[in-house]
């Protein structure tokens, strides 16, 4: 098999070729100088199957059209089977019609994607279990809470835990993580959101006094929601409050949102490269490379990805 890796984020794509002890295939994905993207691939693919990685994360179109442009040059070279490996899946959110003349830009992208001649996607918490049908090809959605309850595990042993999905739509979310830390139990933040970007928190459901609380979430991107969740916990008594989210888009201002609250610590994977955060700060990385590189061992040897999460 074959690694081929956009500039979306470098560091995770050479993590995942360190486990699978492959290097990266040497490409050149460049601009030309009214910034039109150029993909040359410098390596023969042909009847290689090759996974391409690549998050569609911001400048997210710029990410999405380097993606596109690498998969076609990959079918042009003739490779037998294109695996887009994409950790974060931009234009996730947009998944329904919330209201009249509005776009379902998941699926959208999800058909430039199959068109563009990938045979087979690879991404990790989509924002909604449907956009997996979305695909016409096999897609294979990773989670990250294997990574997540091993973290709170090695940290927080012995404390009196407490999982909370920060909505009522996060509860399976938080009830496969609940599951993982011995039945732990659950918690829901009730938030009325008056518009978009913006969030109010209404109660708790749950009785949290006492209970070291931990967040998790998909996506935190202003992290409006979530530092106003923990608001609400530590009012309510909660002992302390941590956050856990899968994809840290983390825009604006929000390393110095999370910083300010009473937010223990935020703790978002490496699926979207963001250059390194300030001294102090509440925010901690962790990595999915290995996760990813065994995954993508496993589809390039035809042997089972679901598994993983047994």
């Amino acid at each position: 098999m074959k690694l081929l890796a956009a500039n979306s984020n470098l560091p995770l794509a050479r993590a995942i070729a360190d486990y699978l002890e492959t290097p990266l295939t040497k490409a050149s994905v460049r601009r030309f100088a009214d910034e039109e993207v150029f993909v040359e691939v410098n390596e023969n693919v042909r009847g290689e199957d090759v996974f391409v990685i690549q998050s569609t994360s911001f400048p997210t179109n710029d990410n999405l059209m380097e993606l596109l442009i690498c998969i076609d040059a990959l079918k042009r070279a003739s490779a037998k089977r294109i695996t887009a490996v994409i950790p974060y899946f931009g234009y996730a959110r947009q998944d329904r019609k919330p209201g009249p003349r509005t776009p379902i830009s998941a699926k959208l992208v999800a058909n430039i994607i199959t068109t563009a001649g990938a045979d087979r996607v690879l991404t990790m918490d989509l924002h909604a279990g449907q956009i997996q049908g979305f695909f016409d090809i096999p897609t294979d959605n990773l989670w990250a809470a294997p990574v997540m309850a091993a973290d709170i595990q090695a940290r927080h042993a012995g404390k009196k835990l407490m999982v909370v999905s920060p909505d009522v739509g996060g509860v399976v979310r938080a009830r496969s993580l609940a599951k993982r830390l011995d039945n732990a139990p659950l918690a829901i933040v009730d938030k009325r959101r008056e518009a978009a970007g913006e969030s109010e928190v209404m109660n708790i459901i749950g009785e949290v006094e006492g209970h070291c609380c931990i967040l998790i979430d998909d996506i935190v991107d202003s992290g409006g929601t979530l530092c106003n969740a923990a608001a609400a916990l530590m009012d309510q008594g909660a002992a302390n409050v941590l956050a856990y989210c899968s994809h840290g888009v983390l825009s604006g201002a929000a390393e110095a949102r999370v910083n300010a609250s009473v937010l223990t610590e935020l703790v978002v994977t490496d699926s979207i490269y963001r250059e390194g955060l300030t001294d102090g700060s509440k925010i901690r990385r962790l990595t999915i490379a290995p996760m990813f590189g065994e995954a993508i061992h496993r589809i390039a040897d035809e042997s089972s990805v679901s598994s993983l999460f047994d």
